[in-house]
C-alpha cells in the first residue's frame, strides 16, 4: 500500500513538472545560417525584432548569404559595462599568462583598461596596457548597440571597443548636412572613429491626465514642476546609477540651471564683471541649484526603481502621476493607449531642458564576426535603416510589427517631405527646436558619475528621511515652515568644488572602498540633516 502510495505521489509529481512542458507552443526551429553576429545591447524587444529582421534581409541582398543575429541582453548600459569589464578582464588574464613567466595580478588587471597610468605606475603595468591595445584580446561579443554615448566614451577609453571602417567607407555621411559631428553641444560620432550614434534621444516628463486631474494639477511643462508638494507619492524614477538615461535626464536639469544662472547673472552684470567670472560663478550655483531641483523631485518619488522602463508603465496604469523618461518610452506608452481609443496620457519633453544625444553602436575589439559587424554598423546609418526609427508599422520601408518612435540621427531624413506621410512623429524635428538646451560638457560631463551617486545620497538611500522631513516642512507654517526648507535646501555638503575634488578621487581610487566610504558619509550626513529640517519644521 506504501509503495503504490509513493509510486502515486511520485508519478503525480512528474506529470505536474512535465505538463507546462508539453503545453507550450512548438518554437520553430531557426535555420541555419551562413554568417553570424553577436550584439550586445540595452534596446528592446521591438528594436532588436525590427533591426534584426531588416538586416538578415540587407545582408542577403549584400552579400548574397545569410546571417542569423544573437541579441545578448544583460540589463541596462551599466549592467553591459560591468559584463564587458568583467569579460575582458577575463580574456585578457588568459591571454597574458600563456607567455612563459607572466603571472596574473591585481596590478595588472588594474591597468591594462586604464587610459592613463599615474606617472608612478610600474614597469609591468606600462606593458601591459600596451600589450591591451596591441591585442585582438575578445569577448566574443562582435558589437555595442544602443544606450547612451557616456558608456561608448568609457569604454573607447578602455580600449574595449576600436575604430571601425564607416568613416572611410562613407565620408558622405559624416558631414554637417548628413550627421554632425557636434549639434547643440553634444558629440554625434567619435573623433577617432570607435563609435558613431545612429538615433537620436531626449528626455522628459510622461503624465497620467486623469491622475493630475484627481490631484488638481495642471500638466507638467517644466523639470521643476514636479517638485510642488501635491505630486507626493506620485512620481515613478529609476535610480541614476543603475540607468544612464536618468541620469542624463539630471544631468539636463543641471545644465539648465546653470544657463539660466548664467542669463540672470549676465543680466545683472550688464558687462561690468567678465564673462569667464560670470560662468564660473553661474556654474557653482546653478549646479547646486540643479541639486535641489532633483532633491524636490525625489521628495515626491513613489521609488526609485532599477528598470527605466519600469516607470512609463506604472504611469500608463495609473499608479503614479508622472514620470522622467526617455523620450521613446513615453511616446511608445502614449501610442499604446491611444490605440485602444483613450488619451489619458501626455509627453513632454521640457523647452530649454533637455537635449537631443546619440545612442551610439560600436565594434568591439576581437569582435569575432568583424566583417558582419562592419557592415552591421553601415546598415544602421543607411536612411532604409534610419526609417525603422521613426515609419509606422507596416509603412513601404517601415518596420513590420512595432512603432519604435525614435528620431533618426541622419539630418537629411527629416528633409524629406514625403516620408512624413509615413512617420509616427510627422512634426518632430529635432534640427529645428527654437529654444533647445545647448549642452556644455566643461560644466558636467566630467562628474555625470559623481552625480549619480550624489543624487543617490540625496534621495535615494536617505529616501523616508527625505520625504519626512519634506512633508512636514510643507505643512508647517511662518517660521518654522522657513527655517526646515532653508534646512533642507542647504546643499553645500555637495557643492561643486567639494564633488569635482573629494567625491571623483574616490572614484578615481583603485581600492574600492573609498567609494563605498564616501557614500556612506553623504548618505549619513543628509539622513542627519533631514531630520534636523523635520524637527525645526515640528518645533
Amino acid at each position: 500500500m506504501n509503495l503504490n502510495r509513493r509510486v502515486l505521489l511520485l508519478a503525480a509529481l512528474a506529470a505536474t513538472v512535465a505538463l507546462p512542458f508539453a503545453l507550450r507552443p512548438a518554437r520553430p526551429t531557426l535555420a541555419p545560417a551562413d554568417d553570424a553576429l553577436v550584439i550586445i545591447t540595452s534596446n528592446n524587444e521591438a528594436i532588436r525584432h525590427e533591426f534584426g529582421r531588416a538586416f538578415q534581409v540587407w545582408y542577403r541582398a549584400r552579400t548574397g548569404r545569410t546571417i542569423a543575429v544573437d541579441w545578448r541582453v544583460v540589463g541596462g548600459t551599466s549592467d553591459i559595462a560591468r559584463y564587458l569589464e568583467g569579460a575582458f578582464a577575463a580574456a585578457f588574464e588568459h591571454h597574458w599568462t600563456r607567455t612563459p613567466g607572466r603571472a596574473w595580478s591585481a596590478e595588472i588587471q588594474a591597468a591594462f583598461p586604464q587610459p592613463s597610468l599615474p606617472a608612478d605606475a610600474s614597469a609591468t603595468a606600462r606593458e601591459a596596457r600596451a600589450e591591451f591595445l596591441r591585442s585582438d584580446v575578445g569577448c566574443g561579443i562582435d558589437l555595442f548597440f544602443g544606450g547612451g554615448s557616456y558608456d561608448f566614451v568609457r569604454q573607447a577609453r578602455a580600449g574595449r571597443i576600436v575604430p571601425s571602417r564607416v568613416r572611410r567607407t562613407h565620408p558622405e555621411w559624416f558631414v554637417d548636412a548628413v550627421i554632425p559631428r557636434r549639434f547643440t553641444g553634444e558629440e554625434f560620432w567619435d573623433a577617432e572613429g570607435c563609435w558613431v550614434g545612429n538615433v537620436l534621444s531626449n528626455f522628459g516628463i510622461l503624465y497620467n491626465r486623469d491622475a493630475l486631474a484627481r490631484l488638481g494639477l495642471p500638466a507638467p511643462q517644466q523639470w521643476r514642476d514636479l517638485t510642488d508638494p501635491r505630486y507626493a507619492g506620485q512620481i515613478a524614477l529609476a535610480d541614476p546609477t543603475k540607468s544612464s538615461s536618468i541620469a542624463k535626464v539630471f544631468e539636463n536639469i543641471i545644465q539648465q540651471e546653470i544657463h539660466r544662472r548664467l542669463a540672470a547673472l549676465r543680466a545683472e552684470s550688464r558687462g561690468a564683471v567678465g564673462e569667464k567670472q560670470l560662468e564660473a560663478r553661474a556654474v557653482r550655483e546653478g549646479w547646486l541649484e540643479g541639486l535641489r531641483v532633483i532633491q524636490g523631485i525625489g521628495a515626491n518619488a513613489r521609488y526609485f526603481t532599477d528598470s527605466a522602463q519600469k516607470p512609463p508603465i506604472d504611469v500608463a496604469q495609473g499608479d503614479c502621476a508622472a514620470g522622467l523618461c526617455i523620450d521613446f518610452y513615453g511616446r511608445a506608452q502614449a501610442e499604446a493607449v491611444t490605440r485602444r481609443g483613450e488619451g489619458r496620457l501626455g509627453f513632454v519633453a521640457p523647452r530649454g531642458g533637455t537635449v537631443n544625444s546619440v545612442d551610439p553602436v560600436a565594434l568591439l575589439r576581437g569582435a569575432p564576426h568583424a566583417e558582419a559587424a562592419e557592415l552591421f554598423i553601415e546598415f544602421t546609418l543607411t536612411l532604409d535603416a534610419q526609417k525603422l526609427w521613426n515609419f509606422r508599422p507596416g509603412t513601404p520601408g517601415g518596420p513590420e510589427r512595432f512603432a519604435l518612435r525614435r528620431m533618426p540621427v541622419r539630418r537629411d531624413f527629416y528633409e524629406n517631405e514625403i516620408w512624413k506621410q509615413s512617420r509616427s512623429d510627422p512634426d518632430a524635428s529635432p534640427f529645428a527646436d527654437p529654444d533647445p538646451l545647448v549642452y556644455r560638457p566643461e560644466w558636467t560631463s566630467h562628474l555625470f558619475r559623481e552625480l549619480g551617486l550624489v543624487a543617490r545620497a540625496l534621495c535615494l538611500d536617505t529616501h523616508a528621511e527625505l520625504v519626512a522631513a519634506t512633508r512636514a516642512a510643507h505643512a508647517a507654517r511662518g517660521a518654522g515652515r522657513e527655517r526646515a526648507l532653508a534646512k533642507l535646501s542647504d546643499l553645500d555638503a555637495v557643492n561643486y568644488e567639494r564633488v569635482g575634488t573629494e567625491l571623483r578621487a574616490a572614484l578615481d581610487s583603485r581600492n574600492k572602498v573609498d567609494e563605498v566610504r564616501m557614500a556612506s558619509a553623504f548618505g549619513e550626513a543628509f539622513r542627519r540633516q533631514y531630520r534636523e529640517a523635520q524637527a525645526l519644521a515640528e518645533q
